[in-house]
């Protein structure tokens, strides 16, 4: 597992297919603040949950200059599902070898249920429009994280 990122450090760039088999870059939102999350699975409950809070939000935090991507190891045609049945707006990319995972520290040994596994970090981080991270968030919980999110960065 990579060491966790701290405010400060550069972002990893990455490069991965959407829910469209579109390619997204995290470079593609250079000059602009993005809030990027990393989920374990789509359409399971609290992966559900965040990404509604999330799309449901999506208005607000791009009126306060923020663009939403949410990472998964999903692949593709999982993600549209996802986008189709729960309605989503925001970007959803597919990391299916977790590399992007590893690199930014969301994809390792946690603790679940009691027991030490491998797997992902429910992570979220705020990337500044120079490309550095400005927040990190590891092992949020799904349930009121995005209204956290606006109180840690002072939205309203």
């Amino acid at each position: 597992m990579a060491d966790r990122l701290q405010p400060g450090d550069k972002a990893p760039d990455f490069t991965l297919s959407d829910d469209t088999g579109a390619q997204v870059s995290l470079s593609d939102y250079q000059g602009r603040k993005v809030i990027v999350y990393f989920y374990p699975a789509a359409m399971t409950p609290g992966c559900t949950t965040q990404a509604c809070d999330f799309s449901e939000s999506l208005v607000s935090l791009t009126a306060d200059g923020y663009a939403v991507v949410g990472i998964s190891p999903d692949q593709p045609a999982k993600l549209a599902k996802f986008r189709s049945r729960d309605a989503l707006t925001i970007t959803l990319l597919s990391d299916p070898d977790k590399a992007v995972m590893t690199a930014w520290g969301a994809f390792g040994e946690k603790t679940m249920y009691g027991k030490k596994v491998t797997g992902v970090i429910r992570s979220t981080f705020v990337v500044g429009e120079g490309g550095t991270i400005e927040r990190a968030w590891y092992n949020v919980r799904a349930t009121g994280h995005v209204a956290k999110i606006r109180r840690d960065l002072g939205l309203q």
